[in-house]
Order: structure tokens, then C-alpha cells, then sequence
């Protein structure tokens, strides 16, 4: 430590033993292993779920004597086809060091054709599980399976059909049965309830696991730790002195050749009613009584049941011009690429403070980031308010960070004051230290059984219940999006909604990422 290098620990031994064994899940995390990725040779799997596993495994955390990963989906593949398709999304073909890495991987994988809703397909996959499990002398009913859906939400309910029938644990001898499955969960509340009903009669709730993969991002799960670990920010976090909060998503790119398939979710369905809300959930709950899944999942619960209803006047739509340019877009399409809405929370915390969420698409910046801004200074001796106010400025992508914007005098011989700030720069401060991919975090909570990360079907509920009414006046077109040009900040009138909410943007001042 005396030469301000850092010790890094596997991220295995960095939970101290008494916290293991109050919060630990009592399912076993050995023994035979399936991980059974359904639309294996689609994009998610390719881009995402199987990169996350590999990186797993290159850390240590999927231990080869124990694991095998099968993949399934319509199209007729062998082993080696499939490890070929996503080898290049796995590593750097350049990079040697893990090339050895790479081919014990993908020796793991095995491919098993069939349809969605096919016994025939199901069955060819429960005996490729079942030789595995054999192989690895694997008692019937004590293994582990975990189905990762990376499937669109129609065909949740024939695949979920399936698996209960086909490729279940065929007894209950300490091992268990998993499904994961991938947001959009409905486009709207009757859609997702009726989806939640179909998967819930056929699984426990214990057994389901809804990823939501800002939940996995560094920062999002640093939250409870800044919020209820730091003294200094308990008296702050309340109305008496947090003026609004921001929650901002911000692309620089469109639709890219997937408008037909944005076209029927929009922005809201697509980044706010779920990534959004969950961490405004996250900034906004109370202390849970402990840090089990359900206690913190309880209190999230009841923030959203305190968020009263939205009004078209705190709501502003915006769509880039060309969008509309796309084929698989229609002429008269009214989807929103862009929307700033304000919730408004009724509780003893919250009241009267602006909860502002905002996402777009074809903007002039990339990030994504939560701002809180604090009140006004009372008797500003120092005439500075104009500078600007105090924030406390969460970046979760790119370069994350977190750093509190704070007046300080100018350097010099007269008494001028300036904006600047104290900043913790994870490329800085933590060189050399790994910052997991969502996925992979979110896949380990999953083989451990933790769902504190997870959503659950009454919290996904209420989130629906806030946003539904909304929607659907969108979808009537009761509600217009306004034409905004590429690369701009959207329409001006979300600016001046933010300044009707009481939002004050400082001047002058810009953050810039410190250079290691």
C-alpha cells in the first residue's frame, strides 16, 4: 500500500465470512452445472450472454470439472458451427494469452437444435443435460440447471412450457431449476401481467430471475453502499435540500437498421419504464432492514407505489428527423426516439421534488448518469449562485465516475469564487482493477441464487401501472413527438421543462475525465 499500488483480490474473498453467512444463499454452488443458452445463434447470445460466460470462466468462476453450456435455437448447427460463430465475439483474435483460454471454452459448448415449442426438440435437449450430468456422476434431481432466455418475450410462454415439461430436475435432491428472461417483459401492464401469469404458473417466483442488466452495471450497484454506508449523506438526502434529480440516458446514434423492431416498443418502453426506473428506485428507497434480496426488493416496491400519476404537461416526445427514413418504419409513425418525463414522488422524503428521467436516441453525447442537485445557498454572502449549484453527479457509462460539483475560490490574490469539483474517477483511482460487464454479474447472482439484482413480479407490476396510462395516450396519438435534429441536445421544449421543474444548468463549467 506504502507505494500507492493496489492489492487486487478475486472478487470471491472480497464478502467477509459474517456477511456470507447471514446473506448467502443456502442452495448449493457446486456440483454438475448446465447452463442452456435458448436462441443461442441470435444476437444477444452472441454479443452478450456468451462473452459474459466466457469471462466467467477465464476468472475462475465457472470451474470447468463442473460446467457445460448447451445452446439450442431453430437453426440447424453443429458444436463446431456454433463455436465458430461466436468465437470472434469472445476475444481478440490477437490476443494470445487467451487463446488457450479460449478453446477449453469453447470445447464446453454444445449445440442442440429444435423448435420453441417443440417436445421432440426439448427432449433431445434434456438427454444431451442428462449425459452430461451423468458423466460428471451427478445424482438425478441434485444438479443444477439454469435456462438463460434470450429470446423475444413471445415465445416465453411455449419455451417456459417446455422446460417445465421436458427438462426439469426430475426430483428434489438439493438441486435446482432456473429461468432468466430478457426485458421487453410486455408492452404494457394487461401484456405483462399476462406474461407474469403464464411463466408464474408453471414456475415459483424463487425460480425466476427478470435481468434488467443496469441493475449489474458498477455504479447502479454502488448505490446502496453511497447512500446508507456515508454518514454525510443521510441528513442530505431528503426535500430539505435536493432541488430535483436526474436520471439521463443519452445516445449518439438512431435506430441503426432495428427501427421496425424500435418502432413498436419506443423509448419509453425501451429505457425508461425499466432501466431508468429501477435506478431511480435505487436513489430513492429507503433503508431496507437488512441487505437480503426481499428486504431490499420490498422497499423498492414502495417507492413505486408512491409515484403518483404522470401529467401530459411533465411530458415532452421527441423523434429525430430521419427516422422516419427507415423501410421498416411507418410514414406516419408517432413512436418516440426521445422523451423527458417528471415523476413526482408522494412521501416524506420526496414530496415536491422532481424526479426527471430523460433518454434519447441521435444526440450530441453518449452517457448515461444520475444528477442530483441540491438547493440554492441561503444568504449567498458571496454572490455566486449564478455559477451554479452543488451536484452530486453519478457517471455509470462512459468513464465512470462519480464527482461532486462544489464553489471554491479562484486560485489567486483576489477573492473570486469558481466551479469545480471533488471527483473519483474509476480509471484513475482503481488502475489496473476489472470492472465486470453487467452480464457477467448478473449471470454469477443467478448461478448463486442472490435475485436482490433481479425484479420481481409486483415491483414489475407498479412500474407498469405508472407508465401504462401514458403509453397508451401515446399510442393514440393523444400525445405528439416533436421533430428534433440529429445530433442535438432534442427539443428545446425538454429544456424548458427541466427549467420549469427547477432544474438550473450551469454555464461555463464542463467535466473533463482526468488522463491517467
Amino acid at each position: 500500500m506504502g507505494s500507492g499500488q493496489w492489492h487486487v483480490e478475486k472478487r470471491s474473498t472480497l464478502r467477509n465470512d459474517s456477511f456470507v453467512k447471514e446473506y448467502g444463499s443456502s442452495a448449493p454452488e457446486t456440483g454438475c452445472l448446465s447452463i442452456v443458452v435458448l436462441g443461442a445463434s441470435g444476437d444477444l447470445a452472441k454479443k452478450k450472454t456468451f462473452p459474459a460466460l466466457f469471462n466467467l470462466y477465464r476468472q475462475g468462476f465457472l470451474n470447468p470439472d463442473e460446467v457445460h453450456i448447451f445452446g439450442y435455437a431453430r437453426t440447424k448447427l453443429s458444436d463446431e458451427e456454433l463455436r465458430d460463430r461466436i468465437r470472434g465475439y469472445l476475444v481478440d483474435e490477437k490476443n494470445a494469452e487467451q487463446a488457450e483460454a479460449l478453446s477449453k471454452f469453447l470445447q464446453l459448448i454444445k449445440y442442440v437444435s429444435g423448435g420453441y415449442d417443440s417436445e421432440e426438440g426439448f427432449k433431445r435437449l434434456d438427454r444431451a443435460i442428462s449425459e452430461h450430468e451423468i458423466s460428471k456422476k451427478s445424482s438425478e434431481g441434485s444438479s443444477r440447471r439454469l435456462f438463460y432466455l434470450a429470446l423475444p418475450p413471445s415465445v416465453y410462454p411455449s419455451v417456459c412450457k417446455m422446460i417445465k415439461t421436458c427438462c426439469m430436475n426430475k426430483s428434489d435432491l438439493g438441486g435446482w431449476t432456473r429461468i432468466v428472461v430478457e426485458k421487453p417483459f410486455g408492452k404494457d401492464l394487461e401484456s405483462a401481467e399476462q406474461l407474469s401469469s403464464q411463466i408464474g404458473e408453471l414456475f415459483d417466483e424463487s425460480q425466476i430471475y427478470r435481468i434488467d442488466h443496469y441493475l449489474g452495471k458498477e455504479l447502479v450497484q454502488n448505490m446502496l453502499v453511497l447512500r446508507f454506508a456515508n454518514r454525510f449523506f443521510l441528513p442530505l438526502w431528503n426535500r430539505d435540500n435536493i432541488e430535483n434529480v436526474q436520471i439521463v440516458f443519452r445516445e449518439d446514434f438512431g435506430t441503426d437498421g432495428r427501427g421496425g423492431y424500435f418502432d413498436e416498443y419506443g423509448i419509453i418502453r425501451d429505457i425508461i419504464q425499466n432501466h431508468l426506473l429501477q435506478v431511480l428506485c435505487l436513489v430513492a428507497m429507503e433503508k431496507p432492514i437488512s441487505l437480503k434480496p426481499e428486504h431490499i426488493r420490498d422497499e423498492k416496491v414502495k417507492v413505486l407505489q408512491s409515484v403518483v400519476p404522470i401529467t401530459d404537461e411533465e411530458v415532452v416526445l421527441g423523434q429525430y428527423e430521419g427516422y422516419r427514413d427507415d423501410p421498416t418504419v411507418p410514414d406516419d409513425s408517432n413512436t418516440p426516439t426521445f422523451a423527458t418525463t417528471i415523476l413526482r414522488i408522494h412521501n416524506e422524503r420526496w414530496e415536491g421534488v422532481p424526479f426527471i428521467l430523460k433518454a434519447g436516441k441521435a444526440l450530441n453525447s453518449r452517457k448515461a448518469e444520475i444528477r442530483i442537485q441540491f438547493k440554492d445557498v441561503p444568504g449567498d454572502i458571496f454572490r455566486c449562485q449564478k455559477q451554479g449549484r452543488n451536484e452530486f453527479v453519478i457517471r455509470l457509462q462512459p468513464s465512470e465516475a462519480m464527482y461532486m460539483k462544489l464553489t471554491v475560490k479562484q486560485p489567486g490574490l483576489e477573492m473570486q469564487t469558481v466551479q469545480s469539483e471533488l471527483d473519483l474517477s474509476y480509471g484513475q483511482r482503481y488502475q489496473g482493477v476489472s470492472i465486470p460487464e453487467a452480464y457477467e454479474r448478473l449471470i454469477l447472482d443467478t448461478i448463486k441464487g442472490d435475485q436482490q439484482h433481479f425484479v420481481r413480479r409486483d415491483e414489475l407490476k407498479v412500474a407498469w401501472e405508472i407508465f401504462t396510462p401514458l403509453l397508451h395516450r401515446i399510442d393514440r396519438g393523444e400525445v405528439k413527438s416533436i421533430p428534433y435534429k440529429p445530433g442535438s441536445r432534442g427539443p428545446k421544449e425538454a429544456d424548458q421543462l427541466l427549467e420549469k421543474a427547477g432544474y438550473l444548468q450551469t454555464h461555463g463549467y464542463i467535466w473533463i475525465p482526468p488522463t491517467l
